[in-house]
């Protein structure tokens, strides 16, 4: 993607987490890259977007998002998804390995480059399998996956069990200076769960997945990854304990980060309702209490990166009795209105909720993106971060329609999306 036309938006409140900067500045864009930032710029031949009232924002970075591609694509391919992303703000996003075939050799990482380049208006990045078919039992070709442009290594939707190839994962990775995402749940735990052990699981008559079973394997993975001296990402973490766990590593300066999706932060196992297979994610909805912290830990910084949980899920997938739908959510169009629901409570200041959208995502991957400078990549968001709407499934670009966010009202759009100083969005 590059840049055709020159583009001056002026008047726009630019707030960019990477320099600490807050202000009504205008951006000019020319030849894919922020040419210029300034007040009363003028530039001849540019076309003029006046963003009085707007936002202006470095485009989002969602680090691990589900497609259906290769092998479900009737669940999500890259061109929904890719579409999908440029509504919600969303420039870049890292593709999960979680697929079919599982994206664990780097055939299959040079075919998400090749067609996220092709066929989406947004950039899109692959992950690589930690181990083959992310079966956990023996290791992926990490290097060359890497050579051929993985930018980061996922378990996928589960943890390595055994802790002997988690080390020894760990240890190759710190070698080749890479990123791993794991997702922490013990498998003798969280198997047969499908929604938070507790009262109001025992309610409902439906098995839970205690808060233990995350905790046992973000400990772990902190031990192993303090011990390899390994870059570990907790992949969507969602209870106290597992933040505290976090947060303790950091303070002992292991090279520890973690993401949480916008759905843990804006809702809780009361959620499920009815039965409400919309809020079946993985991981399960947690208390109120396990929110509520996440939230803090998304304003005091131990939070990298927010994610959308990305999952896009068919019809036939969710209209079963609950225990046997398939977890997951749509959220790549909902990630930004989701974020900026916590800014309007006032549980975080606006600063520190777009840095885990941006900066923190992208430093995380070493990606020249989540920043507006001078000569920075021309990947931005404008949005009404005041503008009410309330969300319908049925009109989202996504192939998949499921979301617990149907029929809630949010207060926050995209008017525009740049990516590589193309407008993506509208398109």
């Amino acid at each position: 993607m590059s840049g055709r036309e020159p583009i001056l938006i002026s008047g726009a409140r630019l707030v960019d987490p990477a320099s600490g900067h807050d202000g009504v500045t205008d951006i000019l864009i020319a030849d894919g890259r922020i040419a210029a930032l300034g007040t009363a710029l003028e530039a001849d031949g540019a076309r003029r977007i006046d963003a009085a009232g707007l936002v202006a924002a470095p485009g989002l970075v969602d680090v691990m998002v589900k497609t259906g591609e290769p092998g479900a694509e009737q669940r999500e391919s890259l061109r929904s998804a890719g579409r999908a992303a440029a509504a919600g703000g969303v420039t870049t996003l890292v593709v999960s390995p979680q697929s079919d075939p599982a994206i664990d050799d780097p055939a299959l990482v040079d075919f998400i480059l090749r067609r996220g380049r092709t066929r989406a208006p947004v950039h899109i990045l692959p992950a690589g399998g930690l181990s083959r078919g992310l079966k956990g039992e023996a290791l992926a070709e990490i290097g060359l996956m890497k050579a051929a442009g993985a930018v980061l290594f996922s378990t996928g939707d589960g943890a390595i069990a055994n802790a002997a190839l988690m080390r020894n994962a760990l240890l190759y990775a710190r070698g080749m200076d890479v990123l791993v995402a794991a997702r922490p749940v013990a498998p003798d735990l969280g198997a047969s769960g499908v929604m938070n052990s507790g009262d109001y699981a025992d309610r409902l008559g439906l098995p839970g997945i205690p808060a233990v079973a995350e905790r046992i394997m973000v400990e772990r993975d902190i031990a192993l990854a303090e011990a390899s001296g390994a870059r570990l990402m907790i992949d969507q973490l969602s209870t106290a304990a597992a933040l505290e766990a976090v947060r303790r590593a950091k303070g002992r300066g292991v090279p520890v980060s973690c993401s949480a999706s916008i759905y843990h932060l804006t809702l809780n196992e009361l959620d499920v309702g009815d039965y409400r297979t919309f809020a079946r994610l993985s991981p399960p909805l947690r208390t109120e209490e396990d929110r509520r912290a996440l939230v803090q830990g998304l304003a005091d910084g131990v939070i990298d990166a927010l994610v959308s949980g990305h999952d896009p899920r068919p019809a036939e997938e969710k209209r079963l009795p609950f225990a046997q739908s398939a977890p997951g959510a749509v959220g790549l169009e909902l990630l930004l209105a989701g974020a900026l629901s916590l800014v309007h409570n006032d549980d975080v200041p606006l600063m520190a909720v777009l840095r885990a959208l941006t900066h923190g995502p992208a430093a995380l991957l070493g990606l020249d993106a989540g920043r507006i400078a001078a000569g920075a990549p021309a990947d931005l968001v404008l949005f009404d971060d005041g503008a009410p709407w309330v969300c319908d499934a049925q009109k989202l670009h996504s192939k998949s329609k499921n979301t617990p966010y149907d029929g809630r009202r949010l207060q926050g759009r995209v008017a525009m999306t740049f990516a590589a100083g193309r407008q993506v969005y509208p398109f």
